[in-house]
C-alpha cells in the first residue's frame, strides 16, 4: 500500500469496511514492526558478545541498563510533542504547519537531549555505587554509562527523525535504515569489544578481522557508532527527500509561541510516565542487585529476551500514533476511534501469541546469550512468571500510542505512574526477600496486568477520540 493511500482516506467520506482498515493498519504496522524485530535481533546479538567475557561484563551493563533507560526515555520524550503535531498538519493537508514544526523540533530535541548527556557524564563515577553494584564491576559500569550518555542525543535525533517520517505515513524508511543500524551495530560493536584475532573460514582459510579489545566499553562506542550513521540518513531522507517536509523557498521556520507550547503540553507529561516508568526500573534493580552478579545477569538477559514479544507491540503503537493523529487531523474523529481498537486488539492477540512461544523457547535464547548454565536456568524461570501478561502489556503498549496520537498524555502518565509504583516496586519489596529474582517478576507481572486492564478502560469509556488539533 503506498503511503499515499492514508491521505486519499481521509479526504474520503465513504465509509471504510472492516478488511479496508484492517490492511491500512497492516501496511502501516508491518515496516515498523520489522525495525523493532532488528532492534531486537541487535541486543540479542549485542548481549550475547558481551556475554562471551562473562557474567560479569554482563552484570556491568545489566546495573546501569535501568538508568540509561532512564535518561533515554525522559530526554526522547521532548520528541513526541512535535512529531505528534506534524502527523495532526498532514492530516489537515496544512504542508508548512508540518514543515515548521519538524524544523523546530529538530533544534529543540537536540538541545534538550544535550542536557541529559552532560548530566549522565557528570554522575557517571558514582552511579554503581549509588545503585550497589559489587566492586568488581564498577568500573566497567561507569565507563559504558558515560559513553551511553554521550549517544543520548544522537539517539534522540534518530528516534525524532523516524517519528516524522512515521508521521508523515512513511513507514518504509524508518524500517529500512533502524534495521540496517542493527547491522552497522553488530559490526561496530564487534570490532569494539574484541580484541583483533584470526578467524577460521571453510577450507582452512584464516582470516585476521581487526579490533580494539575494549569490552563492555567496546559495546557502548559501536552503539554510538551504529547511532550516527543511522541518524544523518534518517534526517537527511526527511529534510531534504521527504515532499511535504521539504523547504520551500521563502518559508520562514522560526520557533514560534504555539508550536512550543503544544509541545510542552505534550510532552511533559510524557517525560513524567517516562522518569516513572523508568525510575522504577532503577529502583528494581537497587532491590535486585544485592542478590548477586548472577541474578543481576539473569535479569538483565530476561529483560532483553522478553523483548521479543513486546516489539510487535510497539509497531502498532506507531502506526496507532500515526493513524489516530492523522485522523482527528483531518476531523474524521469515528474514524480514529476505530483505527486505535484495531491497533489495539492486533497487538494483543499478536503479543499473547509471542508469549505462548517464547515459554517454550527462552531456554535456547538464553543458552545463546550465555555460557553461564546459572544464569541460563534463572533466566528463563523468572522470564516464564512475566510471559503470562503480555496480552495486558499489548494492551498498555498500544493505547498509549492511541493516546499519544490524540494528545492525549497527561492521564496515562498518571495511571503509569500509579501502576508502576503502587504495584511493581512496592510488590518487588515485599517479595524479594522471600522469593529473590523471582519474587521482582511476580511484581513485574501483576503490574503489567494491572496497567493493560486501566489502559483498556481508558481507551473505552475515554473521550481522547473528541479531541480538537
Amino acid at each position: 500500500m503506498k503511503k499515499t493511500d492514508l491521505t486519499q482516506i481521509l479526504r474520503d467520506e465513504r465509509e471504510l469496511p472492516l478488511s479496508e482498515k484492517t490492511a491500512v493498519v497492516w501496511s502501516l504496522a508491518f515496516p515498523a514492526i520489522i525495525a523493532q524485530l532488528s532492534s531486537i535481533i541487535m541486543q540479542i546479538i549485542d548481549a550475547s558478545m558481551v556475554g562471551a567475557l562473562g557474567a560479569g561484563a554482563a552484570a556491568a551493563i545489566g546495573v546501569v541498563a535501568s538508568t540509561t533507560w532512564l535518561f533515554n526515555g525522559v530526554a526522547t520524550s521532548f520528541l513526541h510533542g512535535f512529531s505528534v503535531q506534524v502527523a495532526h498538519g498532514v492530516g489537515a493537508g496544512d504542508g508548512y504547519r508540518a514543515r515548521s514544526v519538524y524544523r523546530q523540533g529538530v533544534r529543540a530535541v537536540f538541545w534538550f537531549a544535550l542536557l541529559f548527556a552532560v548530566i549522565g557524564s557528570a554522575i557517571s563515577g558514582q552511579l554503581p555505587i549509588i545503585l550497589r553494584a559489587e566492586e568488581g564491576i564498577r568500573a566497567d559500569a561507569s565507563v559504558y554509562f558515560m559513553i551511553a550518555a554521550w549517544t543520548i542525543p544522537i539517539l534522540t535525533l534518530r528516534r525524532y527523525a523516524s517519528a516524522v517520517l512515521q508521521a508523515v505515513g512513511d513507514m518504509k524508511t524508518p524500517g529500512i535504515l533502524n534495521s540496517f543500524m542493527c547491522l552497522l551495530d553488530v559490526i561496530f560493536n564487534y570490532l569494539c569489544i574484541f580484541p583483533t584475532g584470526a578467524v577460521s573460514l571453510p577450507g582452512g582459510i584464516k582470516v585476521v578481522i581487526p579490533g580494539l579489545g575494549l569490552g563492555v566499553a567496546g559495546a557502548a562506542l559501536g552503539t554510538l557508532l551504529a547511532e550516527f550513521v543511522t541518524t544523518v540518513l534518517l534526517l537527511a531522507k526527511a529534510s531534504y527527500k521527504t515532499d511535504i517536509l521539504k523547504r520551500v523557498a521563502g518559508e520562514k521556520y522560526g520557533f514560534t509561541r504555539d508550536c512550543m507550547e503544544k509541545a510542552v503540553q505534550i510532552s511533559v507529561p510524557i517525560a513524567v510516565e517516562q522518569a516513572a516508568i523508568c525510575g522504577a526500573m532503577v529502583a528494581s534493580t537497587r532491590i535486585v542487585a544485592p542478590l548477586g552478579k548472577v541474578a543481576l545477569a539473569a535479569n538483565s538477559f530476561a529483560i532483553t529476551v522478553e523483548s521479543i514479544c513486546y516489539m510487535p507491540g510497539y509497531g502498532l503503537q506507531a502506526a496507532a500514533m500515526t493513524l489516530v493523529g492523522q485522523c482527528l487531523g483531518a476531523g474524521r474523529n469515528k474514524l480514529a476511534k476505530s483505527f486505535g481498537w484495531i491497533t489495539v486488539v492486533f497487538g494483543m492477540v499478536v503479543m499473547g501469541l509471542m508469549g505462548v512461544v517464547m515459554y517454550f523457547l527462552c531456554p535456547y535464547a538464553f543458552a545463546i546469550l550465555t555460557p553461564d548454565t546459572a544464569v541460563q536456568t534463572l533466566g528463563a524461570s523468572v522470564l516464564r512468571i512475566e510471559l503470562f501478561a503480555e496480552p495486558l502489556f499489548a494492551a498498555s503498549i498500544v493505547v498509549t500510542g492511541v493516546l499519544r496520537g490524540a494528545g492525549d498524555t497527561l492521564i496515562p502518565s498518571v495511571m503509569n505512574f500509579i501502576s508502576i509504583w503502587g504495584v511493581r516496586i512496592t510488590l518487588s519489596l515485599l517479595l524479594v526477600g522471600t522469593f529473590g529474582l523471582a519474587g521482582a517478576w511476580f511484581g513485574m507481572c501483576a503490574e503489567l496486568c494491572f496497567r493493560g486492564s486501566i489502559f483498556l478502560l481508558r481507551m473505552r469509556f475515554g473521550n481522547w477520540w473528541k479531541r480538537r488539533v
